[in-house]
């Protein structure tokens, strides 16, 4: 059984990919520039990954080396992990251009929610024989102190299949789906909505924990009426069966519910700009619930809350707010008509909900 590489030691790469492929038995390659964690990790060996809640029994991560760029060994690798930032990526696709054996074919997957990450990654590395694939990261990692992770007990890495060129991982528990453009959408409308609806609508009640936000009675009831009508509009768009799309809007309504994953509202609330984008977690289902005659109120409340959202933390999008107007936000960054039926009940919610602030 051949190494798999995992391109960034961060909490996603230590505490959700490690997880996934030591309990196939596969031994790892950490690759990070960091230095001090490099150092950090070959001297201790070994870590563990906590679950929130206690749901199963603390699990260890060893069978590993890791690497910085300066002295990375690829032998036994043709499957990379890659989980950087988005905005990294080009400069993991240069540092990996220097070390790929230009005449072995190697399989990578992007870790990271964002834009269109694999043509990014592939047209950085710049050669032929690499295949990059894209794989949605549903888990919640959260540092532990030094190298432990308290993690969710989430279990699979899904990926797309159609970019792995017939290729399938040893590790049963990273699994390629075909239509994966499909399934980002799907959880895009079901999980990141949902999210936004919980952290842009808990900071306006003042809420800084996030399951304190999601129990809340009123959003709880906002929430379930908002799964209710994107679980049929979903169905009708993409032909998914019902029962399945409860199922998984049940699944993400317990994550985002459940106390014992230790998150904040501003870590779910921040970057506003990006996911009030057009085809983003708000704007997207929106025109997707008008298509089909369904109540957008829910969204259309949460994108109004998104406008107001203030943090001294985001410096973009307190410059945003500072140079644009909201309908200019409106227009420029979420892509909306003026016409649209949409922008005059955002604008207007954002009044009702500036009034009860």
């Amino acid at each position: 059984m051949s190494k798999v590489a995992i391109i960034g030691a961060g909490k996603t790469g230590r505490g959700f990919l490690a997880r996934l492929l030591r309990e196939e038995q596969q031994e790892i390659c950490f690759i990070d520039k960091n230095r001090d964690l490099v150092d950090q990790l070959n001297k201790e060996k070994e870590f563990q990954i906590h679950f929130f809640g206690n749901k199963r029994e603390v699990f260890r991560i060893d069978h590993y080396q890791a690497f910085t760029w300066e002295n990375v060994r690829l032998d036994d690798i043709e499957l990379f992990l890659v989980a950087v930032g988005g905005q990294n990526l080009p400069e993991v696709g240069k540092e990996l251009r220097k070390v790929l054996n230009k005449e072995k074919q190697y399989y990578m997957i992007t870790c990271e929610n964002a834009s269109h990450p694999s043509l990014t990654l592939k047209e950085a590395i710049g050669r032929e024989h690499v295949s990059v694939s894209e794989g949605t990261v549903f888990c919640t990692t959260i540092g532990e102190e030094g190298l432990d992770i308290y993690s969710e007990n989430y279990p699979y890495l899904q990926c797309d299949a159609q970019l792995l060129d017939g290729y399938v991982p040893e590790a049963k528990t990273i699994r390629p789906i075909s239509d994966f453009s499909n399934f980002l959408t799907r959880k895009l409308y079901t999980y990141n909505a949902a999210s936004c609806v919980i952290a842009y609508l808990g900071w306006l009640k003042g809420y800084r924990n996030y399951g304190d936000a999601a129990n809340d009675e009123v959003i709880l009831k906002m929430l379930d009426q908002n799964y209710a009508a994107t679980n049929r509009v979903l169905c009708k768009e993409f032909g998914y069966d019902m029962a399945d799309q409860e199922e998984f809007a049940a699944l993400s309504k317990a994550k985002f519910c459940d106390r014992t994953i230790v998150d904040t509202v501003a870590r779910n609330a921040r970057d506003p700009q990006r996911k009030l984008g057009p085809n983003e977690r708000i704007i997207g289902p929106i025109r997707l619930l008008y298509k089909y005659g369904e109540d957008a109120s829910v969204l259309e409340q949460t994108a109004a809350a998104a406008l107001l959202y203030d943090n001294e933390e985001e410096p973009t999008w307190n410059k945003i707010k500072k140079e644009k107007t909201p309908e200019q936000i409106l227009t420029d960054i979420c892509g909306l008509g003026n016409d649209e039926e949409c922008f005059g009940k955002i604008l207007g919610y954002m009044e009702e909900l500036k009034r009860g602030k």
